[in-house]
C-alpha cells in the first residue's frame, strides 16, 4: 500500500488591515474657526461628520449666530437636553446643519450647561426660527426656561401638570 503524499491545507489568508478612519478635516476646520473667535468654547468631540462644542451660557447666542452667519449652518435639526444630576447641571444641545453643497451630511452640536436649580437659557428662536417647538418641548420635559421665547405655551404635557418635569432624573413616575 502506498501512501499518497498529502499536503497540509493552506493557511487562511490574513484579514485585510482595518482601514484608517477618515480624518475629521471639516470638523477640525469648523472647530478652529469657532475657537479662534470664541476661545472659551470647548471641543467635546469631533468625528468626520460631527462636532460638539460646549460654550458658556452667556455666549450661546453669539456662537450660534456666528455658526449661522459666518459658517453657513442655516437650519436647526433639533434641540435636546441632558440632566447631569450628579453635577447639578442641565445641558441644552442645539443640533444644526447646513444646506450648502458638501455640508449636508455634517452636524454641529452647540451645547451649554446651566444650573439645575436655576434652569434659565437664552432662546435661540431669533437665530433659528425652527428652535421654537424644540425649546418648548425641552422646557416641558426638563424644566429649562428659555428666556425671551416668543411662545412658551404648553406643547405636550397637560395644562394642569404640576409635577417635576418628566425627563429629570429625580422624577418618579406614579405607579412605579
Amino acid at each position: 500500500m502506498s501512501q499518497a503524499a498529502t499536503t497540509p491545507p493552506a493557511a487562511p489568508a490574513k484579514p485585510a488591515p482595518p482601514q484608517a478612519k477618515p480624518e475629521p478635516v471639516r470638523a477640525a476646520d469648523v472647530a478652529s474657526k469657532i475657537r479662534a473667535r470664541f476661545p472659551e468654547a470647548k471641543v467635546d468631540w469631533m468625528k468626520e461628520r460631527r462636532l460638539k462644542v460646549t460654550v458658556p451660557p452667556e455666549k450661546i447666542k453669539d456662537v450660534s449666530s456666528f455658526a449661522k452667519v459666518e459658517l453657513g449652518f442655516d437650519h436647526i435639526s433639533t434641540v435636546s437636553g441632558v440632566d447631569w444630576i450628579a453635577k447639578n447641571e442641565l445641558e441644552v444641545v442645539y443640533f444644526v446643519g447646513s444646506t450648502a453643497p458638501g455640508w449636508v451630511d455634517f452636524v454641529l452640536a452647540i451645547a451649554e450647561r446651566i444650573p439645575r436649580d436655576n434652569p434659565v437659557a437664552q432662546t435661540l428662536v431669533g437665530v433659528w426660527t425652527g428652535a421654537d417647538y424644540n425649546e418648548r418641548e425641552t422646557h416641558e420635559m426638563l424644566g429649562i426656561n428659555f428666556q425671551g421665547h416668543p411662545s412658551p405655551a404648553h406643547l405636550l404635557l397637560p395644562e394642569d401638570w404640576n409635577d417635576l418635569p418628566p425627563l429629570r432624573k429625580d422624577y418618579v413616575s406614579p405607579g412605579r
